[in-house]
């Protein structure tokens, strides 16, 4: 049985991803790797996390505590993705990508 009958039998809809929102989820990955890279250095580097909740959870649980961090921003985004209009949900990723890219630029600039 295929994919697509499986997914019908079980109610179970694959998201239909369009040419711009598979760009964007690309570039959330990215700016992801790039945010933890660059604030793995950093941290390493002896600077200091500036956003007050993920610098509570790094001193409660370590660097682990920003990959949960992440996968739960992206958790979020999955999850709310069936909800927005088709039309604005390149929204998601973007919404995503854009203040982690942004990050990595502020710690390339602070490192640099």
């Amino acid at each position: 049985m295929n994919h697509q009958r499986l997914s019908a039998r079980i109610g179970v809809a694959r998201p239909n991803f369009g040419t711009t929102e598979r760009v964007l989820w690309f570039v959330v990955l990215l700016a992801l790797v790039g945010d933890l890279l660059t604030t793995y250095v950093g941290l390493r580097a002896g600077m200091t996390e500036s956003n007050p909740i993920a610098r509570s959870a790094l001193s409660q649980f370590g660097f682990a505590a920003l990959l949960g961090l992440k996968a739960f921003s992206l958790a979020v985004g999955f999850a709310c993705r069936p909800l927005v209009p088709r039309e604005y949900v390149a929204l998601i990723p973007a919404g995503l990508a854009l203040p982690w890219t942004i990050a990595v630029f502020i710690n390339l600039s602070l490192l640099v």
